[in-house]
């Protein structure tokens, strides 16, 4: 599912010492605050959590979100709306999609394109956008005594104006709190299938013809996850006509398997896409062309203190599946292309031997920032950069494959690719994704910087390591 995101800018001479590199875009007053993310999508005001619905319909996609709209803290769970044309730069919608009723407050859920009009409610010409999505019942006082059940709303208007469907529940409680329904068309069987958390680590896939009516088909129950299940095809990368299905739970833990149409038949054990500890609630978007896969995570937890917002979310990532060793099919994440439209001049060094108590990066500062590097780890038992007083570094072992990429105490094994390291790391603000060798490495986290410390250093400890190439781009603000 990858597009040509490694377009580089061209780099340039080596350079020993450099100027601050600095953007300064005008931002909106009401997103220009010290902790607000400036390329990643926070609510206006407010909590927000678990991307919900994300869809792409006619050149637009939709990032449904887990909001409080009257307080930093969780809670009042609606689902704010957000719409972008290009995967970074999001407009909140002034009018939620999803408000708590009688039945309970709105909990996680998905969207689909009903682009056959399965479920009879398509009025004129645009197709409907249908919401899947849990009442948790008893959550408010409104709601005391309901159940957990799954529900539907539709837009008849690409998505501006939501209606609960009258028939609601479409599937009634199951067992407990049973939540976040996630739902794909299986074209095979022209099926809507679904997959459901049902309690500890126990989830179902439903199927409905139209959906509004829905039949168990299997039960599984996955180790190490919880809630917030997906469930997509994907092709193997380099192999035509060999697709495999995935189903991810909320921390990103996925297996790859087959499926009929009626029973999913994992062939792949539990792994992660990533080694963070700030991503969790996985989505990924429906209806996108080419077989593109894009999936957005809540960084949760992260600390923003005196903030008028509480909690963002990651930048989008775009997956490839791969045959991968003993794992036989393993995903690889890099962030969007699109994310790559808001990056300015870079600084830029090449072929540079770096000793220890060297930094060729001093004078670099900034606090949005995607940094792309190439190193060769020469006769360094460490090597990484510190930004804003985070590191993010890697440890050379005997054995290469004991090699750690680190981002502080969040760590995983990565070998060298040609003796070299592959690495990009997005920095805004108050978060740190770090992507190892194209993907294959991926460590979102969230951190508290120090205002005043906005220093970029690369270091070596225990030898000489080289810069084959490295550029520091800037980032622009999607709220300019």
């Amino acid at each position: 599912m990858k597009m040509d995101r490694r377009s580089f800018a061209k780099i340039a001479a080596a350079a020993a010492a450099a100027a601050p590199v600095t953007a300064a875009p005008t931002i909106h007053p009401d997103y220009d605050q010290r902790l607000r993310p400036q390329f990643h999508f926070s609510p206006k005001k407010g909590w927000t959590n678990d991307p919900n619905g994300l869809v792409l319909y006619k050149g637009e996609y939709h990032l449904f979100f887990q909001h409080n709209p009257f307080d930093v803290k969780w809670g009042n769970m609606t689902w704010g709306h957000a719409i972008s044309k290009d995967l970074v730069h999001w407009k909140q919608m002034e009018q939620h999609a999803l408000s708590p009723d009688n039945t309970g407050t709105m909990f996680s859920g998905s969207a689909v394109v009903d682009w056959d009009n399965t479920a009879g409610l398509q009025k004129g010409d645009e197709k409907t956008i249908v919401l899947l999505y849990t009442a948790a019942g008893g959550t408010s006082p409104e709601s005391k005594g309901q159940p957990y059940t799954q529900c539907m709303a539709y837009s008849t208007d690409r998505g501006r104006t939501f209606t609960k469907y009258a028939g609601n529940p479409v599937l009634p409680n199951v067992v407990k709190e049973n939540r976040d329904p996630k739902v794909v068309w299986h074209a095979p069987t022209r099926r809507w299938i679904m997959t459901l958390f049902l309690d500890g680590t126990t989830f179902a896939f439903f199927s409905s013809p139209d959906l509004k009516k829905w039949t168990l088909l299997q039960e599984i129950s996955v180790p190490k996850t919880g809630e917030c299940p997906d469930f997509f095809e994907m092709p193997v990368e380099n192999e035509p006509g060999v697709t495999r299905w995935i189903w991810t739970g909320a921390n990103g833990n996925y297996l790859v398997g087959t499926f009929d149409g009626k029973r999913f038949m994992p062939e792949v054990m539990t792994q992660s896409v990533h080694s963070g500890t700030n991503y969790y609630a996985v989505q990924t978007y429906s209806d996108l062309p080419g077989n593109r896969r894009v999936q957005m995570a809540w960084m949760n937890f992260g600390q923003y203190p005196g903030m008028p917002f509480n909690q963002q979310m990651s930048c989008p990532y775009e997956f490839r599946l791969r045959k991968y060793a003993y794992h036989s099919y393993r995903i690889f994440a890099t962030p969007v292309a699109e994310i790559d439209a808001l990056r300015e001049t870079p600084k830029s060094w090449k072929d540079v031997v770096v000793k220890p108590g060297e930094n060729p990066l001093s004078g670099v500062k900034g606090d949005c920032l995607d940094i792309v590097a190439e190193i060769e780890p020469g006769t360094a038992k460490e090597l990484g950069f510190r930004v804003r007083g985070r590191t993010v570094n890697y440890l050379v072992r005997p054995r290469e494959r004991d090699n750690l990429l680190a981002s502080e105490k969040l760590s995983t094994n990565l070998g060298l690719r040609d003796k070299k390291l592959s690495l990009r790391i997005l920095v805004d603000r108050a978060s740190v994704e770090v992507f190892g060798n194209d993907g294959e490495a991926v460590i979102p986290a969230c951190f508290l910087p120090k205002d005043d410390n906005l220093d970029i250093e690369f270091y070596t400890v225990g030898g000489e390591a080289k810069i084959v190439s490295l550029n520091i781009y800037p980032m622009r603000s999607i709220w300019s």
